[in-house]
């Protein structure tokens, strides 16, 4: 063996290393974050999407208790317009663990009248769950609801603490956060008040795949390549399935091989061109975009501050 070739052995295996020591130590992060929830408040509830971050947090919340089961429960605020593959696979993941799921649902919030269907180009139901998550918090006085944001993915998301309180209306002020010194977490709140848990708020997208890979995660089918009736706007390529998505009748439907790098309501959603029908393949082609995740949304799209505003509003 020339000592090229060693050289080149021992530089990957360094690298393996690294990435493994780096991925351990998010993971202790988290779970020490998850496992403080626990001990701070006293109604928990992990927020699922059924997409690849909430199931992560599953995973490490399974880490955090285990042998015991997951002490609080899930829950999903359903607009109606999610990915079937998503929907089918958390229903599959909450009974195979045998964990407690908690759905409700943006339709009944419009039938009660508390909020109003958008129509129109860029229609959405996204920006409704806010009112739907906010009852939910309320009917079953969830002091901490657990979620699966990640400062990497958005400019507000990026000013979040780990704790990050919400009023009694269920607002957000981003000028007055509490400090985080190191890992020390406060979890006092006022009457009314609750608090918003990112146990993986410093991790990127590389990282959750990374993860996903290492402990052999399973995820929604609609993260790898497919075929899939599609059509193409602003230079994006939405899902022409179910009539769902608004659409001009200038706009012609296509198959094409994509998939989501990102499952949020399909009317906001939209997917990329990829052949990647592997972990493997996937974590190459994140490491080669230069694109945020984040710029298949696009309700992030409304304005340069469209997040932060929801977040004020009391969105997730």
């Amino acid at each position: 063996m020339s000592n090229t070739s060693t050289e080149l052995e021992v530089t990957l295996s360094q690298e393996l290393l690294k990435d493994t020591a780096h991925i351990n130590a998010l993971e202790n992060e988290a779970i020490y974050i998850i496992r403080e929830v626990a001990a701070q408040f006293e109604k928990p509830v992990l927020l699922f999407s059924g997409g690849k971050d909430s199931i992560t947090l599953v995973r490490l919340a399974q880490k955090a208790f285990w042998p015991s089961k997951i002490p609080f429960p899930l829950m999903h605020i359903d607009t109606g317009h999610n990915f079937p593959e998503t929907i089918e696979f958390r229903d599959r993941l909450v009974e195979e663990l045998g964990l407690e799921l908690i759905v409700r649902n943006v339709q009944d919030s419009i039938d009660q009248g508390k909020v109003k269907e958008e129509s129109g180009r860029y229609s959405s139901r996204n920006s409704l769950q806010t009112t739907t998550l906010l009852d939910a918090i309320e009917e079953f006085k969830f002091d901490a609801c657990i979620g699966g944001a990640r400062r990497d993915e958005e400019k507000a998301r990026a000013k979040e603490r780990i704790f990050s309180v919400r009023d009694d209306f269920g607002q957000w002020d981003e000028r007055n956060q509490r400090p985080e010194l190191f890992d020390m977490l406060n979890g006092q709140i006022e009457l009314g008040q609750n608090v918003r848990v990112f146990p993986i708020s410093n991790w990127t997208e590389l990282d959750v795949w990374s993860y996903i890979k290492e402990e052999q995660i399973e995820i929604p089918s609609i993260y790898f390549a497919h075929k899939r009736k599609t059509f193409l706007r602003d230079g994006m390529i939405w899902s022409a399935e179910d009539g769902i998505v608004f659409r001009e009748e200038d706009e012609v439907v296509e198959e094409r091989l994509v998939r989501f790098r990102t499952v949020g309501d399909m009317s906001c959603t939209a997917a990329v061109l990829s052949d990647a029908e592997s972990i493997d393949k996937v974590v190459e082609e994140i490491r080669d975009s230069s694109i945020s995740e984040r710029g298949a949304r696009i309700d992030d799209k409304r304005s340069e501050a469209a997040m932060e505003k929801r977040k004020q509003q009391g969105y997730f």
